[in-house]
């Protein structure tokens, strides 16, 4: 049975840092694409950043490119999310996802197979 399990989240002021941590089970972790995706209320959900542990590719959306560093474990099948910088537009449930998507692929949720439940960040001003 395939598991994604979002741990990390939180309240935090804005400024402040928070780390989100996926464990996958239940596939291969090299042969996945693992993705951060975040969804604010009223708003679609939306990539934040992915990685392919097979050969160590990152992506970033825009808007967290040099404050969020996405990281992989490859031998305890995790991921990591390190949020610098937080902003009140941060705030969103955070979700972790797995899928095969190559590329930029990864962060197009249409693209994953797997899904986590979420885990809450909300930065406040």
């Amino acid at each position: 049975e395939v598991q994604l399990v979002e741990s990390g989240g939180g309240l935090v002021q804005a400024g402040g840092s928070l780390r989100l941590s996926c464990a996958a089970s239940g596939f291969t972790f090299d042969d996945y694409a693992i993705g951060w995706f975040r969804q604010a209320p009223g708003k679609e959900r939306e990539g934040v950043s992915c990685i392919r542990s097979s050969d160590g590719s990152t992506y970033y959306a825009d808007s967290v490119k040099g404050r969020f560093t996405i990281s992989s474990d490859n031998a305890k099948n995790t991921v990591y999310l390190q949020m610098n910088s937080l902003k009140a537009e941060d705030t969103a449930i955070y979700y972790c996802a797995a899928g095969s998507a190559t590329g930029w692929g990864c962060l197009r949720f249409m693209a994953m197979d797997y899904w986590g439940k979420g885990t809450l960040v909300a930065s406040s001003s």
